[in-house]
């Protein structure tokens, strides 16, 4: 009797617990500034609801995690404009590449218990199908670490999806170019450079059916969801049936319901999970708890701790890793069509966030709750920029004005910058919304509200030869 009134009071205080975060929490709700702050004014602050309205994106869900335990979960908007549902903590969204971290713990489970090697060839467990040997597989082989650390070199960046009434290919058809992608093979020699690759996660997937004997889907949802906790989380494809209902649809920038309502993706490895932010904070708080020897879990210490350890590009074995010590973070994107998801997550620590939504302008939003979250927890994660603007004539911008150009898978494609009503304007045929640039120095420009950087490069002559995008990427001046 005393055991059975002690536990109704623990979870009474619980209950209470997680209801005050809640409320406290709401702050973030209504405390969205926009990434670039200027120096001596007072950043203006937005509700979640008028960021999504801005930015055309009908649904949010966001989930939370503070000090090992869930602090935070609400969902925003539309989830289904046909059916008329509402998002809610309890749907369902496609979690893009975030699939590929989950995807790896079952590949990283064989590993655990001896049936793979992470470093021998893959095609010594590859059955129904082999990878297409080459002068590059010559010296260099491809394995599970380089598979899953993006550098075994293998092509194909990513999928595109199929609409609900196409065929839906098999994972051998896939991997033979029979889907709508090309042929997964190598191009590059394994272990030299960091690509990252869908179809290297497509390979993994058929490696762990001809493994196991059993299918992926089939082998997380018994050995890896269960053990997590995940039990609303599915690698089916397509959905399944029972799960509709409680499933968003798929939005494009515009805010329109993609036909079809979603695409499927049989990828499922790369891009094929649907999930909710809650259960992918429970795979977040599971690897925290591993990784500081608080629990035996689905992996142990020892490959877990392989896992967050940054191979080329700061790349784990699943998770991109950022940072070290108490401030490493091990995190994913998702970018399906019509979803744009983040997973992020301190490997020290039990703090965590994950923000979904239902539109392809998601990542925008998605930002900005980011920002907010770390301010509110001093985080320290994703913070604002602040900048002084300066005044620059007419004569010095119209020389930064013309033709760029830039390559992206093989392609060569053109950002036109004009000069409309004293700032520099970068329109680019493939982007809805041009980049409308504010300097900060004679060379240097930002987007107040995306914090995109463009930095322009001269000769010492002073003619222009391109500029450097958030100083990375350079965009080449035409003559």
């Amino acid at each position: 009797m005393r055991k059975t009134i002690l536990i109704a009071i623990i979870t009474f205080a619980t209950i209470c617990s997680y209801s005050q975060e809640q409320t406290d929490i709401s702050w973030i709700e209504n405390n969205i500034t926009n990434k670039v702050h200027i120096e001596g004014e007072s950043p203006t602050t937005y509700s979640i609801l008028q960021k999504m309205e801005e930015y055309n994106i009908p649904g949010i869900s966001i989930a939370i995690a503070k000090d090992g335990e869930l602090v935070y979960a609400k969902g925003f908007g539309i989830a289904n404009a046909n059916s008329g549902s509402n998002v809610n903590v309890n749907t369902l969204f496609q979690a893009g590449s975030i699939s590929k971290p989950l995807a790896a713990l079952s590949v990283l489970k064989l590993v655990d218990e001896g049936k793979v090697d992470l470093d021998a060839d893959v095609n010594i467990y590859l059955k129904e199908w082999k990878v297409p040997e080459n002068r590059f597989t010559k010296d260099e082989r491809v394995t599970v670490r380089r598979i899953l650390t993006h550098t075994a070199g293998i092509t194909v960046h990513g999928f595109p999806g199929y609409k609900p009434k196409e065929d839906i290919p098999s994972t051998l058809d896939v991997l033979n170019g029979l889907g709508n992608t090309p042929l997964v093979t190598v191009d590059t020699i394994p272990g030299s450079i960091w690509r990252y690759s869908g179809g290297g996660y497509t390979i993994m997937q058929q490696l762990v059916k001809d493994v196991s004997g059993i299918e992926l889907d089939g082998y997380m949802d018994k050995y890896i969801f269960p053990e997590i906790g995940m039990l609303e989380s599915s690698f089916a494809q397509p959905i399944e049936e029972a799960k509709v209902d409680i499933a968003s649809g798929a939005y494009d920038e515009n805010g329109k319901l993609t036909k079809g309502v979603w695409h499927n993706y049989p990828e499922i490895a790369a891009a094929g999970l649907w999930t909710t932010p809650t259960d992918l904070i429970k795979y977040c708080l599971h690897i925290q708890k591993v990784y500081n020897g608080k629990i035996e879990g689905v992996l142990t210490k020892n490959v877990v701790t392989k896992m967050l350890t940054p191979d080329k590009n700061e790349w784990g074995l699943g998770p991109a890793l950022k940072n070290e010590g108490d401030s490493l973070l091990f995190e994913h994107g998702g970018k399906n069509e019509g979803f744009t998801n983040v997973m992020r997550a301190f490997a020290n620590k039990g703090d965590a966030i994950v923000v979904m939504t239902n539109g392809d302008n998601g990542g925008r939003i998605v930002d900005d709750i980011i920002r907010a979250v770390s301010t509110y927890y001093s985080w320290d994660i994703s913070n604002h920029m602040t900048v002084n603007p300066v005044v620059i004539d007419d004569k010095e911008l119209d020389r930064l004005t013309g033709k760029y150009s830039y390559v992206q898978n093989g392609k060569r494609k053109f950002i036109k910058a004009k000069l409309k009503k004293g700032q520099i304007v970068l329109t680019d045929p493939g982007a809805k919304d041009p980049v409308i640039l504010t300097p900060i120095s004679s060379l240097a420009f930002i987007d107040l509200e995306r914090g995109i950087t463009i930095d322009f490069r001269t000769t010492e002559k002073g003619e222009i030869i391109d500029f450097l995008w958030n100083k990375k990427w350079a965009i080449i001046k035409e003559e």
